[in-house]
């Protein structure tokens, strides 16, 4: 998009609140990769948000206010003099909204056109085949609606997402330096990790608190890495949820309550996939992370994971801290007490 180049290198100064109840804090914003980011004084990301789902929570008015939408716990202020970093975020907020799908005439030769080709893959093509142009033609902005939708279904069961301010930024410091996307821990989930569409991680908080490094969640991040690596989440969705809501998802661009509920409880019960060792090994070293500590989480005598032991391509080599122990303490305590 032309116009995330011409903001590239603005950025601006602003006040950021967690959840109503955390206290406000001064924050640099600035617009990076189709994301908005929110960095500490310090340049330490604390989040980041897409900007396909930044909302302004008081239109016309000063200081700005904008929040993730679907969420507006979480909020950025920004001050009137800061009119350039508004202005930018309004014109990108606007240009997104453009490209959407209007509802009208053309919406509906549209739809009447997608059901046709999909009437036509039917008759003529596998269900395969139909799979493969419905998760070729899904944006990226409905794969993280999709996934925030399976999320909050998952803390029905598993409680809220924790969200402490200071275990924040250190999870986004280890999602930066592990290049994992977006990250949430859950304080009582059924898994010890899962991935979902939109490029979502998520981690039991026992990952983090039963261990006394940061490689073992570490290493439970990478693996759910080569897992999305070697299927893409909306498909195994899609698998479960069958050929009805492939269908309704390419034709309407949603899917059911139910296929949503359906999925989120196979998520939570269905024992993991096993990834391919190789591709999980190479996602370890591209991280330049040690698999042993991981290795000996996952069974402590080591029996059932010795290939990643014996695999470990970080096995000889110095490696450096993922992060330092001041954010791993903070980091342990994301759920509090």
């Amino acid at each position: 998009m032309t116009a995330l180049k011409k903001y590239a290198r603005l950025e601006a100064t602003g006040l950021w609140r967690a959840s109503p109840d955390a206290q406000r804090r001064e924050v640099i914003v600035s617009i990076g990769d189709a994301t908005l980011v929110i960095s500490d004084l310090k340049d330490q990301a604390l989040t980041h948000w897409s900007l396909a789902a930044v909302e302004r929570a008081n239109p016309g008015k000063t200081p700005a206010i904008f929040h993730p939408d679907g969420d507006p716990s979480e909020t950025v202020e920004l001050p009137e003099n800061e009119g350039e970093m508004i202005e930018a975020i309004e014109t990108l907020r606007r240009a997104i909204e453009k490209s959407r799908p209007r509802p009208g005439r053309v919406r509906w030769m549209g739809v009447l056109a997608s059901v046709m080709l999909v009437g036509w893959l039917a008759v003529f093509w596998l269900p395969g085949a139909l799979q493969d142009h419905t998760l070729g033609v899904v944006p990226e902005v409905k794969r993280v609606e999709i996934g925030r939708a399976l999320l909050k279904r998952i803390e029905r069961v598993s409680g809220p997402v924790c969200s402490d301010t200071g275990g924040l930024a250190a999870l986004a410091l280890l999602s930066s330096r592990l290049q994992a996307g977006r990250l949430a821990v859950l304080p009582d989930m059924a898994q010890d990790s899962l991935h979902l569409p939109g490029d979502l991680i998520l981690l039991d908080r026992g990952v983090l608190e039963d261990f006394e490094e940061p490689d073992v969640a570490a290493g439970y991040i990478v693996t759910e890495l080569s897992r999305r690596d070697a299927s893409d989440p909306l498909r195994d969705l899609l698998n479960v949820a069958g050929l009805r809501e492939n269908f309704r998802l390419l034709t309407t661009g949603v899917l059911s309550e139910a296929a949503l509920d359906a999925y989120a409880e196979h998520l939570m019960t269905a024992p993991a996939t096993k990834p391919d060792l190789a591709a999980q090994l190479a996602r370890f070293e591209r991280a330049a992370l040690r698999s042993t500590p991981y290795a000996y989480a996952r069974d402590i005598t080591g029996e059932t994971t010795l290939s990643l032991i014996e695999g470990d391509p970080m096995n000889g080599k110095l490696t450096e801290p993922l992060i330092s122990d001041a954010n791993w303490l903070r980091l342990q305590a994301i759920c509090g007490s």
